[in-house]
C-alpha cells in the first residue's frame, strides 16, 4: 500500500463486489478501508483492506462520517488535500450518499450527479418514462397500482412477460422473487395478486426473446461533464438462478448498439461517475432493448474491464484524487472471461439436466483466459470459506 495517497473505502465489502473493487484497488497500491454489515461473510476475510469497520445501512452515513474525521488529509498532484474516494458497491449505498452528500463532501469526494438525476436512473418507473421521452429503446411496459392496471397490461402484453418491483425493499426480498418470467394473462394476474401486498407499485413488461447470452452491458466512467473516461463491453454467457439471476459467466465482446446507447443515455440525463446499462438483444429480431441501468456503483462484472486491460475502477479513483489517469482505457477484445466457479456450476448443471448445454459446450466455455469472482493466489480466504458455507448448506438441505 502507497500511505501517501488518498484511502478509497469501499461499502458493501461483504459481497463479491465489494471483495473485487477491494483487490483491484490494492493491486495499485490503493490504501483501501471496507465498510461492511457482516462479520460472517466470506468476503470480509480478505487481506487486501488496510481495515474494515461494520455497520448496518441505519448507522452508515455516521460510520462514514466516523471513518472521514480519523483519516489524515493528504496532498497528491496538488496542493490543496485530496479527500477519500467513496465505492459504494450496493444502491442502498448509493442512495444513502446521494441524500447525504453535504455531510460527507467535506471528508470525500462525492462524484454522483444532482439528486434528481439520481433517483431518475435508480427508480425504474421514472427511468421508463425518461427512457421512452428519449426515444431510447425499452420494451412495451405497464404500471400496475391496482387491480385495474393489472388486468389491463395481461390484455395488452405478448407473452411471456415478466413482473418486478421499481426497488427491491427488505420486504419484497423477504418476501418475493427478484423478477418473475410469466407465461400468460392469467399467471401474470395469479402472480400480482401474490406479491402486490409487498410493492405499492410493480412493473409489468415485455419478455425479450433469447437465452442468457443475449444479455449484454457496457460499464463506464463518466466525467463531471458526461465525458466517458472508460467504457468495457461484455456479455452474460450464463447466469444464476437462470434467466432471472445474477451473471456467474460472461466474456467481453465488441457490441457498438451497446456501447453506443449507454453514452447516448447517460449524456442525456447529464451524468457523472460509474455507470453501467444492460441490454438484450431480440433473438427474433436483432433489436437491441434495456432491461436497466445501475449507477454509482461497481458492478459484479466490472472487474472483468481489469482482466481485459482497461482499468475502470482504477480511472475512477485517479479522477476523484487528482492523480493522472491511467493509459489503459481503452478496450482492445481481448475476449477474457469473467467466472464465478460455484454459481456456474450450478447454473450449468441446470442447462445439463434440461438439455440446452452439453458436456463439451461447458467446458469450451470455460476455455480462455479469466479473472474469478472470488478466488485470487494472493487472497484465498474468501473463496476457501464460501465453498465451505456452500458445503454446509447443501449437506444441512440434504439432511432434511
Amino acid at each position: 500500500m502507497n500511505s501517501s495517497l488518498p484511502h478509497a473505502i469501499v461499502i458493501g465489502l461483504d459481497c463479491m463486489t465489494g471483495l473485487q473493487t477491494a483487490r483491484i484497488l490494492a493491486g495499485h497500491g490503493v490504501p483501501v478501508i471496507g465498510v461492511a454489515k457482516s462479520r460472517s461473510n466470506p468476503c470480509v476475510r480478505t487481506r487486501c483492506c488496510e481495515r474494515i469497520v461494520f455497520c448496518g445501512d441505519e448507522l452508515l452515513i455516521s460510520t462514514l462520517l466516523d471513518v472521514g474525521r480519523s483519516m489524515p488529509q493528504k496532498a497528491v498532484g496538488r496542493s490543496m488535500p485530496q479527500k477519500a474516494t467513496l465505492f459504494p458497491c450496493t444502491d442502498e449505498a448509493v442512495r444513502a450518499i446521494s441524500e447525504a452528500r453535504e455531510q460527507l463532501q467535506p471528508y470525500f469526494a462525492i462524484d454522483l450527479p444532482g439528486r434528481e438525476i439520481v433517483d431518475t436512473l435508480m427508480d425504474k418507473v421514472r427511468f421508463c418514462e425518461f427512457a421512452q421521452r428519449n426515444d431510447l429503446p425499452v420494451p412495451a411496459t405497464f404500471l400496475l397500482r391496482n387491480r385495474a392496471d393489472a388486468e389491463l397490461a395481461a390484455a395488452s402484453l405478448s407473452y411471456p412477460c415478466m413482473l418486478k418491483p421499481p426497488m427491491r425493499t427488505p420486504l419484497w426480498e423477504r418476501n418475493a422473487a427478484k423478477v418473475y418470467k410469466l407465461a400468460d394473462a392469467a399467471s401474470l394476474l395469479r402472480t400480482y395478486d401474490q406479491v402486490a401486498p409487498f410493492a405499492e407499485l410493480l412493473i409489468a413488461q415485455q419478455w425479450i426473446p433469447g437465452n442468457d447470452s443475449a444479455l449484454y452491458s457496457c460499464n463506464a466512467y463518466f466525467d463531471k461533464r458526461s465525458n466517458p473516461l472508460v467504457t468495457f463491453v461484455a456479455r452474460k454467457l450464463r447466469q444464476w438462478p437462470p434467466e432471472a439471476g445474477t451473471s456467474c459467466l460472461g466474456e467481453e465482446c465488441r457490441d457498438d448498439i451497446v456501447l453506443d446507447t449507454t453514452i447516448r443515455l447517460f449524456q442525456l440525463a447529464g451524468f457523472t461517475g460509474l455507470a453501467y446499462l444492460e441490454m438484450k438483444k431480440d433473438a427474433q429480431t436483432g433489436e437491441h432493448f434495456i432491461i436497466e441501468p445501475n449507477i454509482g456503483r461497481p458492478t459484479g462484472r466490472s472487474a472483468i474491464a481489469e482482466a481485459g486491460g482497461v482499468e475502470l475502477l482504477y480511472t475512477k479513483y485517479c479522477y476523484n484524487a487528482g492523480l493522472p489517469l491511467p493509459e489503459k482505457r481503452l478496450q482492445t477484445y481481448r475476449g477474457v472471461k469473467w467466472i464465478h466457479y460455484r454459481r456456474d456450476l450450478q447454473s450449468a448443471v441446470h442447462y445439463w439436466r434440461t438439455g440446452e448445454l452439453t458436456l463439451r459446450q461447458w467446458w469450451s466455455s470455460w476455455r480462455g483466459r479469466k479473472r474469478d469472482a472470488l478466488f485470487s493466489w494472493n487472497d484465498p480466504v474468501p473463496f476457501v470459506l464460501d465453498l465451505k458455507q456452500a458445503a454446509g448448506k447443501f449437506l444441512s438441505r440434504a439432511k432434511e
